[in-house]
């Protein structure tokens, strides 16, 4: 191919890239102040408070006998205003219910008031929290005084002391336009409070889990951010639209390619006083160093991209494990008495068919240096401490999360124990498990088949967090290097963030003399055929 038609190509895709590049770097340049004006919260952590023996008058076969509960998928304590439930994840359905640890009955609507008082906490913290005194009211007394704690719970929930009201609660069980898949918590809950700023907070109350909060300024930005860089107004073609961005980010690959070799093959005119000759230096020197961030930005664009048409399939990944009433016989102060330690929470899974009680301890560390404030700063979690007990005889397994790791693990992934080659504990996001994964802590189990399978799972839900092998981490690698400049996360965040923006409006800038060289040569084209 010759130059001059080499030239005359990279001038017609360049003109045919204008407009998606300008439009991708406008709302890449946005996007790291997005996270810098995300609405504030007080804490995005909940330092759980260990487990009063005392307030458990009524054992959990009791409790769920008297709500005619005779089997559920797994169970944990929550506390909500100084009461003490057990939260009861139910077979056949997604519902979860709250039975009062004193006297056994259920709190009505207990999942959607335990979700405002999440939320009233991440938001306003817990000195804003309505009170309630504990009630220790006897199971044998009469039916109208065993509901004063259920009754003394509601209303100190939704009769808060100060701070703003509770506009609206909804379940939400899929992702929307709002509360999006780059989330990857559900099911949730999207508690609207009535601020100047519509504040929503989600949160997921299976773990008392921070999980997104927007108000009216983000959400706009990321209305603009999704529209722009995402290119969601093409959402009606469904696959189509990768397939669109495809074409337009491969395009401009090219051009840049046809540009690179043009600069290294042909010459730059001297002339003085000819503003066109000014105009194509500029952009002749300026592009040689901006194509190379032009190359990384849509190599791994192109990637990602690519990598999209395979579904994300890990919400299909859980403990399907489940338990009769009957079988079980918790006595707390046996386990009290066993572990010697505070407990903050306590549960039950199966690991093959053994049964375990899950049991999590309370961080003994002061508590400020425990409490990741925000989980997108600091990027990490306390390290917990767990301990099995063989629900029979009271045995406890020797490194048993771990071991219920690798029974996950093994069971997500169809391997065995032997094709396991390391698994490491994971308190936080780095490397190839970032952010965008949103679980913490987790267990990295690595195989050594299946182009060395990965998997990330959490234990406290029984949940797969994340897969990766060789293949995806290849393309993970080149969207955090090349094209959100995470080879710059030694010099921190900001400087990461300042990269990212600052060769962002280097494209714009690009665009715009290249637009500036088309307009001058076309008018002095144009000047030229008239005479």
């Amino acid at each position: 191919m010759k130059l001059k038609q080499v030239y005359q190509l990279h001038r017609k895709a360049s003109l045919i890239i204008a407009i998606p590049v300008l439009i991708w770097a406008i709302s890449g340049f946005m996007h790291p102040i997005m996270s810098t004006i995300r609405p504030q919260v007080t804490t995005q952590f909940i330092s759980a408070n260990a487990i009063e023996a005392q307030a458990i008058k009524t054992p959990l076969a009791q409790a769920l006998t008297i709500n005619k509960i005779d089997s559920f998928k797994t169970f944990r304590f929550v506390q909500i205003a100084d009461n003490w439930f057990y939260q009861i994840q139910l077979l056949g359905s997604e519902e979860i219910v709250y039975l009062s640890t004193i006297n056994g009955m259920k709190l009505i609507n207990g999942d959607q008031l335990y979700a405002q008082y999440l939320a009233r906490i991440f938001l306003e913290g817990g000195a804003k929290m309505g009170k309630s005194q504990p009630i220790n009211t006897p199971v044998s007394e009469n039916a109208e005084s065993i509901k004063d704690c259920c009754e003394v719970t509601t209303t100190a929930v939704l009769n808060s002391r100060s701070g703003a009201q509770i506009k609206s609660i909804s379940p939400l069980k899929n992702f929307d336009d709002e509360y999006r898949s780059i989330n990857k918590l559900l099911p949730v809950y999207k508690i609207a409070f009535d601020r100047k700023d519509s504040i929503k907070i989600f949160v997921e109350t299976s773990q008392n889990r921070f999980a997104f909060a927007v108000d009216h300024k983000r959400a706009l930005f990321s209305k603009f951010f999704t529209l722009l860089h995402n290119w969601e107004w093409l959402n009606f073609l469904g696959n189509g639209r990768l397939l669109v961005e495809l074409l337009f980010v491969g395009l401009t690959f090219l051009t840049s390619c046809l540009g690179i070799y043009l600069f290294f093959t042909t010459g730059s005119k001297r002339v003085k006083d000819n503003d066109l000759v000014r105009t194509r230096r500029n952009h002749r020197y300026s592009a040689i160093v901006i194509a190379i961030f032009t190359l990384m930005f849509s190599f791994s664009g192109f990637y990602h991209a690519f990598g999209k048409f395979e579904k994300d399939t890990r919400d299909q990944f859980y403990s399907k494990a489940t338990f009769q009433t009957n079988d079980i016989d918790l006595n707390f102060d046996s386990i009290q008495n066993l572990i010697q330690k505070p407990i903050a929470n306590l549960s039950l899974v199966k690991i093959k068919e053994d049964i375990y009680y899950q049991i999590t301890l309370k961080s003994q560390k002061p508590f400020g240096k425990t409490k990741p404030n925000d989980l997108m700063k600091e990027m990490n979690v306390p390290r917990p401490v767990i301990e099995y007990v063989n629900a029979k005889d009271f045995s406890i397994l020797e490194h048993g999360d771990k071991s219920y790791a690798h029974y996950l693990a093994n069971t997500f992934s169809g391997q065995s124990e032997k094709s396991i080659r390391s698994d490491t504990l994971i308190t936080k996001f780095t490397g190839e498990y970032g952010f965008v994964n949103k679980r913490l802590p987790v267990w990295r189990v690595s195989y050594s088949t299946n182009e060395h399978d990965t998997y990330y799972v959490e234990t406290s839900s029984g949940k797969l967090a994340a897969r990766i092998n060789d293949v995806t981490l290849r393309e993970a690698t080149s969207f955090n290097f090349l094209h959100k400049h995470h080879f710059m996360d030694f010099a921190g965040k900001e400087v990461r963030d300042f990269s990212t923006m600052f060769w962002a409006m280097a494209q714009i800038m690009l665009v715009a003399i290249g637009l500036l060289l088309f307009y001058k040569s076309n008018k002095i084209r144009k000047i030229n055929l008239k005479k």
